[in-house]
């Protein structure tokens, strides 16, 4: 009962001390906020963090409401943290599709969520985790595609499955806008990534 620790527990004390003793020292402050910083990168979009573009010229830059022109393809976006500076890209999950099209276009649903006809979807095929990229048209309507299976989202319809292998909708994002920046205004809305992710 009053024995020596088990091996498990000695080695957390260990651990912890030895970690505790190494924050005093510079570097190992560094390294904790360096840490803090990938797990922040990591982090599910949170409301109040502005997004920025993913790819191109203005990789890194934040996107401002009139940069997304009505019915263009979609824009590749990551969710970025105002207060500690940081793009949540460590994770794909995080990716982000941001188009604009006529708010007398969407469902309730779709408006609700929208930012003056702004909306975001995750870039992560519901089916194999894939990436979104296609901007297709289908039936006389542009819809998205992801062109590992040919599934197909109408993001005017909650991003509905209008074709495909796909078993539900990209999750959603909601977005405003606050001071002239695009916000995110909640979590996503369903699940994100695919069912047959290994």
């Amino acid at each position: 009962m009053g024995g020596r620790p088990s091996a498990p527990k000695r080695r957390t004390f260990l651990r912890t001390s030895l970690l505790a003793a190494l924050l005093g020292a510079p570097w190992a402050r560094a390294w904790a906020a360096d840490a803090a910083d990938e797990d922040a990168a990591s982090e599910r979009p949170q409301p109040g963090d502005l997004l920025v573009f993913a790819e191109g010229d203005n990789e890194g830059k934040i996107i401002a409401p009139d940069q997304l022109a009505l019915d263009e393809e979609p824009v590749m976006a990551w969710p970025f943290d105002p207060a500690r500076k940081i793009a949540r890209d460590g994770s794909r999950l995080n990716q982000l599709l941001l188009l604009r099209l006529d708010p007398a276009s969407l469902d309730e649903a779709t408006r609700s969520r929208a930012a003056d006809g702004i909306i975001a979807y995750s870039a992560i095929c519901s089916h194999a985790g894939c990436p979104v990229t296609g901007w297709v048209e289908d039936e006389g309507k542009r819809v998205l595609k992801c062109f590992c299976h040919n599934s197909e989202y109408d993001p005017r319809q909650s991003s509905q499955v209008v074709f495909g292998p796909a078993p539900r909708n990209l999750a959603a994002l909601p977005v405003k806008v606050v001071d002239g920046a695009l916000t995110v205004a909640g979590n996503f809305i369903g699940k994100v990534g695919g069912t047959q992710q290994s």
